[in-house]
C-alpha cells in the first residue's frame, strides 16, 4: 500500500510558516514545519488544541496560503490535480439535512460532473464498504452521529481523491463510538489505499491510526517529531494494551513534557 524503497515523496512539506493579522503584530500559527508523506500512507498530525494543525491542513487543502516554505503534492510519477484529488471530512459531518444519505455521498461528484450512473456504482461500493448500504435512503436526522460520520467518509472517497484530509472527525462522538470508528477507519484506509493526513489531538487515537506521527508542539506548531509506527497493519482496539503501543504513547507523552 505504501510506496517502498526511494520513491518520490507524493506530498513535501519545508519550513512551513503562517501568519494570522497584520504583519509585525500578528499571531503565529505555523513555523518551520518541515516532513514528507508517501503515496498510501496514513500520517497523524498531532498536537494540543489549537496549535495550528488545522492550519496546517488548510494550507495542504489549499484553502490557505503559507507565508513562507514551499508545498508540492504529486510527482512525476503520481500527477495531482488539487480540484479532483482531495476529499475533506471534517469534525461535523455536514451532511445536507434534505437530501439521502445516497444524495448527499453523491454530492462531490455533481459539483465536479462526473459521470453520474458510474458514480452511483461507486457510491454503492462506498456505502457497502462504511456499513451503510442499508441505510442509502435515509435522512441524516435518522442516522446515529458515527453513522454520519462514515457517510462523511463515504462522501469524502466519491470522486476517488488521491488524498484525503480529515480534521478531527471523530471528536464530537463519545469515547465507545469515536473507538469503534478508529477500527473502522483503519479498516477503510486498507482497501481503500488512499494517502490520509489526519489531524487529531489524542495521542492514542494518532498512534493506533497512524502509519507515521507528526509531533506538533504548542502554538506556534513546530516540528517535535516524525515517529514511523511500527506496529501490525491488522489493528484491532486490543492493541492498546500491548508493551509497544504503550511505549509509542509514552515517548509522545514526554515529548510533550518538554514543550
Amino acid at each position: 500500500m505504501i510506496d517502498a524503497g526511494t520513491a518520490a515523496p507524493f506530498i513535501r512539506i519545508e519550513r512551513l510558516r503562517k501568519s494570522y493579522g497584520a504583519a509585525g503584530h500578528g499571531i503565529l500559527a505555523v513555523s518551520e514545519v518541515t516532513f514528507d508523506v508517501q503515496n498510501g500512507e496514513f500520517v497523524s498530525l498531532l498536537g494540543p488544541s489549537g496549535c495550528g494543525k488545522s492550519t496546517l491542513l488548510k494550507i495542504v487543502a489549499g484553502l490557505l496560503q503559507q507565508d513562507e516554505g514551499t508545498l508540492s503534492i504529486g510527482n512525476p510519477d503520481n500527477p495531482f490535480n488539487a480540484s479532483h484529488d482531495i476529499g475533506m471530512v471534517f469534525q461535523q459531518p455536514l451532511l445536507l439535512k434534505w437530501r439521502t444519505v445516497m444524495e448527499n455521498v453523491l454530492l462531490p461528484s455533481e459539483i465536479l460532473g462526473l459521470p453520474h450512473a458510474e458514480c452511483r456504482e461507486r457510491a454503492k461500493d462506498l456505502l457497502a464498504l462504511v456499513g451503510l448500504s442499508a441505510f442509502h435512503d435515509r435522512r441524516p436526522y435518522e442516522l446515529s452521529g458515527g453513522m454520519q460520520q462514515r457517510a462523511a467518509i463515504a462522501r469524502a472517497l466519491v470522486h476517488d481523491p488521491k488524498l484525503v484530509l480529515m480534521d478531527e472527525p471523530f471528536g464530537a462522538l463519545d469515547a465507545l463510538t469515536r473507538e469503534r470508528m478508529n477500527v473502522e477507519l483503519r479498516r477503510i484506509w486498507q482497501q481503500s489505499g488512499k494517502t490520509i493526513l489526519f489531524v487529531t489531538h489524542s495521542i492514542s487515537e494518532a498512534v493506533f491510526l497512524g502509519t507515521r506521527v507528526i509531533v506538533l508542539t504548542s502554538r506556534p506548531a513546530r516540528m517535535a517529531a516524525n515517529i514511523p509506527v511500527d506496529l501490525p497493519a491488522e489493528r484491532d482496539l486490543a492493541i492498546k494494551t500491548h508493551e509497544a503501543f504503550g511505549e509509542y504513547t509514552r515517548k509522545i507523552y514526554g515529548l510533550f513534557d518538554m514543550n
